[in-house]
């Protein structure tokens, strides 16, 4: 009975055991994804900030400049996207994002649409039909909005939106963020022509009629995130930027004109939300990569011991199924004498 038991042990240790490294390198990549259907929100303050008022073409401080971003996935465009893809084992997910940005008077200053195509379990952009950013066909290359999953110690390509270019994002170390270990990036982008939102905050002035003034639009900015390693997820993010208008008739023959210029933070109600979000994201993660691998290989060398110790206490002396030999010890070495046999017959 003991034999049997150790082999249906053994049997479950090369299970668990098998199981560990199966979950971490084939489990884990094809169960780790971002969901098709996701929505998330942030709002970013810049405090006394630079803000052009376009009545006057003159800059001015003013109280606060407020953006609002949302993600929306588009689960119909995504489904559509895999259907034409020829590799139909991708999962691919579509975002539809609007960074809209008002004055402290709740007007609107601009909004910028885009389409964001990208690899569910890799963050990868995949180029589509619809990927464009103000309504401009784009072809990223490098991430956007969120890193991989298990984001390592390097510098990463990032897709700066307003340049439509992609530039070095750098790492900077790891730093504790609210309880959280984070890694730091930054990325400068250096003074780039950019063009004019399609949405502009005074009526009649359009990309078109800037255009044909000769004044021109110029941007940079340096942008800082600190990401949770294992989702991939930024938990807190900030950008120091600077917007002007260059050149042409629209300046009154001033050089330049500083449409935007500010240090962006997120606010801290939505800093909260985030990283509780991303803390709960992180266990589940953590569970495919760690908690179950290493649970399962302890798991698989706990029930070897057992399986070999059960063998091994079948094979000792007297154990059940063995059989008595000759080299088995007596089993009653000193027994009491019993009646003398019957004394010889007398002979006649």
């Amino acid at each position: 009975m003991r034999r049997k038991a150790s082999l249906v042990l053994l049997a479950f240790a090369v299970f668990f055991t098998a199981m560990s490294p199966l979950m971490r390198w084939y489990a884990f990549p094809r169960l780790a994804k971002i969901p098709p259907s996701q929505y998330q929100e942030a709002v970013l303050e810049a405090k006394n900030p630079t803000l052009i008022d376009y009545g006057t073409m003159k800059a001015e401080k003013v109280g606060k400049v407020t953006i609002v971003q949302t993600l929306k996935g588009n689960v119909e465009a995504s489904e559509k996207i895999e259907k034409n893809d020829g590799d139909s084992s991708r999962d691919v997910v579509v975002w539809d994002a609007l960074s809209y940005v008002q004055d402290s008077e709740g007007k609107m200053v601009s909004r910028i649409p885009e389409r964001y195509i990208f690899d569910a379990h890799t963050q990868e952009p995949v180029h589509a039909p619809g990927e464009s950013v103000d309504g401009d066909p784009v072809k990223r290359q490098g991430i956007e909005f969120k890193w991989p999953f298990l984001t390592e110690k390097r510098d990463y390509e990032y897709f700066d939106a307003q340049a439509r270019v992609t530039k070095p994002i750098h790492y900077k170390g790891e730093q504790t963020f609210r309880g959280v270990k984070v890694y730091y990036f930054e990325q400068t982008i250096p003074w780039t022509k950019v063009p004019f939102p399609r949405t502009m905050p005074v009526k009649g002035i359009t990309p078109k009629s800037l255009a044909k003034t000769g004044t021109t639009r110029w941007y940079t900015t340096v942008r800082k995130f600190w990401v949770e390693p294992t989702t991939g997820a930024p938990v807190y993010g900030e950008e120091i930027q600077k917007n002007e208008l260059r050149g042409g008739t629209l300046l009154g023959g001033r050089d330049k004109v500083t449409v935007f210029a500010g240090h962006v933070k997120m606010r801290e109600d939505y800093i909260e939300s985030t990283v509780d979000l991303v803390t709960s994201q992180r266990v589940l993660v953590l569970l495919l990569t760690s908690y179950l691998p290493w649970g399962f290989l302890a798991l698989g060398l706990l029930l070897l011991a057992l399986s070999l110790w059960l063998e091994a206490r079948g094979r000792r002396p007297n154990g059940p199924g063995r059989t008595a030999s000759s080299d088995d010890p007596d089993p009653d070495p000193d027994p009491e004498p019993g009646p003398d046999p019957d004394p010889d017959p007398v002979k006649a």
